[in-house]
């Protein structure tokens, strides 16, 4: 019996959620968004590595803002020392920003299509992570 109520409740979440889909227009926005954050130092090293070899390529040494689009809105405040902040935009219609509170941190924050809203903020030393956003 619990077998088949654990079934039944599975299958109205799912035919729920289904047509729940069904009733959006499609003309209406929405976006996606990806965020990283290591959980351990070997993997916040490997994308810190990734963030300075983009700002490398990108001519940033500190932090920098790079935007393709209109209406793209985007700030970057740092207090500290050896800090990277990233904010790449898109499209249009993006609003970012990037605050990092200490030294020795990373973070970079990606923009794609339109109308995405992301925003980051770091305290203490060393930290690094990534937001990846696409919005329609």
């Amino acid at each position: 019996m619990t077998k088949l109520i654990r079934t039944a409740t599975a299958s109205l979440v799912a035919l729920t959620i289904g047509t729940a889909g069904l009733t959006v227009p499609a003309s209406a926005g929405g976006s996606v968004s990806f965020s990283i954050a290591p959980g351990n130092t070997q993997d916040a090293q490997a994308l810190r590595a990734g963030l300075q070899m983009y700002s490398l390529y990108n001519g940033i040494k500190n932090g920098g803002i790079k935007q393709r689009g209109s209406g793209n809105i985007a700030g970057l405040l740092q207090n500290g020392g050896g800090n990277l902040g990233i904010i790449h935009q898109e499209g249009s219609g993006h609003n970012g920003t990037v605050q990092q509170n200490g030294s020795g941190n990373s973070y970079g924050l990606f923009q794609f299509g339109r109308n995405t809203n992301g925003h980051a903020v770091q305290n203490g030393n060393g930290r690094t992570g990534a937001t990846i956003q696409f919005g329609w």
